[in-house]
């Protein structure tokens, strides 16, 4: 999933198609006003790849400019620009106002590239436009109020950005507006009730916000909504509108984690009620006990304190996949019912959390079928589960997401190889067919199912519909959940078959066809479902089809016959580069024979480490009462963390790995061959671990002060002082030190964060987690200077240059510790609602507002101080590695920062702080410091959002 050179070349090829067979052959030249507001938009963009490079001033833009498509009707002799598409170039820059000059234009669309600073409100001008599609940039700013004098627009797509301010009231004026796509932003303020005039808006969702105020009961008045969507606002006190019972047209109501009070509505009256989300806020009371739509697939109610009884209505509900009760006060029986005259086909599932609540019985024979996962963990009921035989289901459980879902390309190699580039057409496989496949990767924004395989063929059906294929030129590749929750998915459609196509000579789409089937995609023209959702492009793939290398389009030649030739010129190089790497590879790997290199990743081994305690699961289940959840401290991907004592008294933090967890067998053996023999005051110590069966359990030094991200969220009600935080950013700046240069070997940590930190009684750092790390190259090393890895590690601390170019260095420790130093110093998240701590602090310094972020609980500091530290954070998170301060200059400069310190505002650094290098050791270290890492990692199992994602950023 990178935003790789492949990615662009299609979407070059696919734009450069489509205005070759609209405009070619045009004389028409463009309105000459309109040429002014293309050069000037040029003008304002940062173009570093050079997709935009002929963009030239003595070319017509409608018949010459890549990415510009113009209307076929003459206007007074001149031709006008009808779409801007300029999805995912990696330009940066701003969007001008001359934008508004484009006054027949239908469709802008900037998705998935740098773009910063506001919306011009001259947008608000362009009377014809449709599309206002600028999902994941950097812009900023509020909405200008102009945007809700749009006649004619229809989609709102803005999420993933820094958007801030409040819904403006006039996007009431919006007559055909039908989505408004603005999730993961920074508006703020109270939803304007005005908006309930709205005639077509279908979708409302504004999740992961700053909303506040009240929910208004006037929404209920839109007669065309189907989705309202507003997880993770701050609607703090307020209640879920009875009226909001009335929307007779409503498939999805989500209102997760938004602080709301109150009881559950009474939403029985919706006819086609498909999801309901209320989970996660302070709803008391009953549950209705009318019954709900029979369509209904999903209902969640976690996290509140609900009380009462299950309700019989959950009975009978023949499309229910998921029901989440758990974390609630709920008592009484848990109901057999609710499966019991339910049909299940193969696919079908029911996931039943009951977890954490009061229920004391079962009201039948707890014998479900295997299609269904009850979770009663936490209840009485389980109390005497072994008489009850209902062990299996009183067992804590995860129980939220389901995982991905990969459907490989069968094969009938043995009848008929493929060619490099086409593969076997999967619903041909009885009838070996070998085609060029063209992909499209989607994502639904916000489904009303849990569960997708019994609607897998529902899918195909709609995909098929709406692009006019025949049933076996679809295959569904994979498909997987992500936050949201979104459904990811990746589709191959595959050219029809011919007569001739036993040969591998054909099976390929014309260049018309491509363009078709993704001009359906990227100017969202395909029909909405009730089930499935909006949906949102993000990228093509095409292999095995030579007009992939087209350059942007020229006038006055063959572009077919050009387009080729750049083509064969370019496979040449690539081939050429492929044949020196393969020679590279093949000596590297025969020194290698002769010689082991430490920058190979850490081998399994048997669990006998020297200086490290195996400790037996039946130790660490009397240390942890059982793994008790009253003495739970902590969890994540990979599992579950115990405050625990042993035999001897010593108190410990025990991380319990669950099966399929994100650790992973080989981070669960690089960290204890790693901590095994690193020991230094600012990282944490390995006690011991276990090894049984499916058991792996690390047992670490307790650290009574959590994590520094424990301590930043104000979890502990802990004050932080100035001097305290530079006394935590120095201690976890000189344990990445001893990583990088006193270690024998050194070591990079590659997964720097605040979750990593953790902090003891006297509040000195520790780096902790070295599931990921990897040991640094020999000094001899044939690096180069750096090393290629596949990207790993967490959102929002990723080093860009590596994520862009997969070289790391040192320096992408040290970019991944100014980040932790921004949040000591603001007490921001690394990303939230959409936006970046580095692009947050970097801006507010520009604009002359540093005051302004720094985070208000940290009381009376020396300013001088401050800005020390504030520019030796942002001097680490440079975009450039070159850019940034080794280790050694890091923990030299915070030593300075913190004997500046005026006496008023050090009362709070641990009396044991040496802020001299005497801490370290007096060997020198500059050797190391040209040292690099080699891994080679996957990101199965890593998450990246905003600001870090190659080709396209997860809504």
């Amino acid at each position: 999933m990178g935003r790789g050179r492949s990615g662009k070349a299609v979407i070059l090829l696919i734009v450069a198609l489509s205005t070759y067979f609209s405009v070619y052959g045009q004389q028409m030249i463009t309105d000459p006003d309109e040429v002014s507001a293309l050069e000037a938009i040029h003008g304002r963009l940062e173009d570093p790849v050079g997709y935009l490079r002929n963009w030239e001033k003595e070319k017509d833009p409608c018949t010459s400019w890549s990415f510009v498509h113009c209307l076929q009707n003459e206007t007074q002799g001149y031709q006008h620009v009808k779409e801007l598409r300029l999805m995912n170039l990696s330009l940066s820059g701003t969007l001008a106002p001359e934008l508004g000059q484009l006054k027949h234009m239908e469709i802008l669309n900037f998705m998935w590239n740098s773009i910063n600073g506001s919306i011009p409100k001259e947008i608000g001008s362009i009377s014809a436009l449709r599309l206002l599609l600028l999902s994941g940039n950097q812009i900023s700013g509020p909405l200008p109020e102009e945007l809700g004098y749009l006649p004619n627009l229809s989609k709102f797509q803005l999420d993933l950005n820094a958007i801030s301010g409040p819904i403006p009231k006039s996007f009431a004026n919006l007559p055909k507006v039908v989505h408004f796509h603005m999730n993961n932003n920074s508006i703020s303020g109270q939803i304007p009730p005005e908006l309930s005039a709205l005639p077509r808006l279908q979708h409302f969702l504004l999740d992961n916000n700053n909303l506040s105020g009240y929910l208004p009961p006037e929404l209920a008045l839109m007669p065309s909504l189907t989705i309202l969507q507003l997880d993770n606002n701050n609607f703090e006190g307020a209640v879920v509108p009875a009226s909001y019972s009335n929307m007779s047209k409503l498939l999805k109501l989500s209102l997760r984690n938004c602080n709301l009070q109150g009881v559950v509505p009474d939403l029985s009256t919706i006819p086609g009620l498909l999801y309901l989300d209320l989970s996660r806020n302070q709803l008391t009371g009953n549950i209705p006990s009318n019954k709900l739509s029979d369509n209904i697939t999903t209902i969640l109610l976690s996290g509140n304190m609900l009380n009462g009884s299950i309700p019989s209505n959950f009975s009978a509900l023949p499309s229910l996949q998921r029901l989440s009760l758990n974390n609630n006060r709920l008592s009484g029986f848990v109901p057999t019912t609710i499966w019991e005259n339910k049909t299940f086909s193969p696919d079908t599932k029911l996931r039943l959390n009951f977890q954490r609540n009061l229920l004391s019985d079962i009201s039948g024979v707890l014998d479900p079928p295997p299609n269904v996962n009850i979770m009663l963990y936490g209840n009485p009921v389980c109390g005497n589960a072994n008489e009850r035989q209902i062990i299996q289901f009183c067992k804590s459980k995860d129980g939220e997401e389901y995982g991905r879902l990969n459907n490989s390309i069968p094969s009938c190699a043995s009848q008929l190889p493929c060619n490099k580039d086409f593969e076997h057409v999967p619903a041909l496989i009885d009838d070996c067919f070998c085609a060029a496949p063209f992909g499209v990767g989607l994502l639904l924004r916000s489904p009303s199912i849990s569960d997708f395989p019994p609607h897998h063929s529902d899918f195909e059906q709609w995909i098929i519909k709406s692009i006019d294929l025949n049933h076996y030129q679809i295959h569904i590749h994979s498909v997987a959940w992500q936050s949201g929750p979104r459904l990811r998915m990746f589709l191959k459609f595959f050219p029809p078959r011919t007569n001739d196509s036993r040969t591998n000579d054909f099976g390929k789409f014309n260049d018309s066809e491509i363009v078709r089937i993704a001009n359906k995609f990227a100017i969202f023209n395909l029909t909405g479902t009730d089930i499935f959702g909006p949906y949102d492009l993000l990228n093509f793939t095409v292999m095995g089809y030579s007009s992939v290398f087209f350059p942007p389009l020229e006038g006055g030649e063959s572009r077919i016959s050009r387009g080729t030739l750049v083509g064969i010129a370019f496979v040449s190089i690539c081939v050429a580069a492929v044949l020196l790497m393969a020679i590279i590879f093949v000596l590297l790997k025969m020194r290698r024979r002769t010689h082991v290199s430490k920058d190979q990743p850490l081998p399994k081994f048997p669990m006998r480490v020297e200086g490290v305690k195996g400790l037996g699961f039946k130790e660490l289940e009397a240390a942890t009462n059982s793994f008790s959840s009253t003495i739970e401290i902590g969890q994540g991907g990979y599992g579950k963390v115990y405050k625990g004592i042993l035999a001897e008294g010593t108190i410990v933090a025990i991380k319990r790995a669950k099966q399929g967890s994100l650790q992973g067998e080989k981070e669960f053996y690089t960290e204890i061959e790693l901590l095994s023999r690193l020991h230094h005051r600012n990282l944490v110590s390995l006690v011991g671990y276990c090894n049984e069966g499916s058991e792996q359990m690390l047992v670490y030094e307790f650290m009574p002060n959590g994590s520094l991200h424990d301590l930043l969220s104000g979890r502990y009600g802990e004050h932080l002082s100035l001097g305290k935080r530079l006394y935590i950013a120095l201690g976890a700046a000189r344990g990445i030190l001893y990583l990088h240069t006193e270690a024998d070997p050194p070591i990079f940590h590659r997964d720097i964060k605040t979750n990593n930190i953790l902090l003891d009684s006297k509040f000195t750092a520790k780096v902790s987690d070295f599931g990921i790390s990897r040991l640094a190259p020999l000094p001899d090393a044939e690096t180069s200077g750096h090393v290629c890895t596949d990207v790993q590690g967490t959102a929002g601390y990723l080093d860009p240059e590596y994520v862009s170019t997969h070289k790391f260095t040192e320096k992408s420790d040290v970019y991944s510790l100014g980040v932790v130093f921004l949040e000591l110093l603001t007490g921001m998240r690394p990303i939230s609602h959409g936006r970046n701590i580095v692009r947050e602090v970097n801006a507010a310094c520009r604009s002359g507002m540093m005051s302004s972020i720094i985070d208000r609980s940290i009381g009376p500091y020396s300013s001088h101080c401050v800005e020390k530290f504030l520019d030796l954070a942002l001097r680490c998170t440079l975009d450039e590695q070159k850019d940034r301060p080794v280790m050694l200059e890091v923990v030299r400069e915070l030593e300075n920062i913190t004997c500046m310190l005026p006496a008023a505002f050090d009362n709070n650094i641990a009396p044991d702080i040496d802020v001299s290098t005497s801490g370290m050791s007096s060997s020198s270290p500059t050797s190391a410091y040209s040292r690099h890492t080699i891994t080679y990692t996957t990101m199965e199992g890593i998450e990246l959002v905003s600001g870090v994602i190659p080709s396209i950023r997860p809504l």
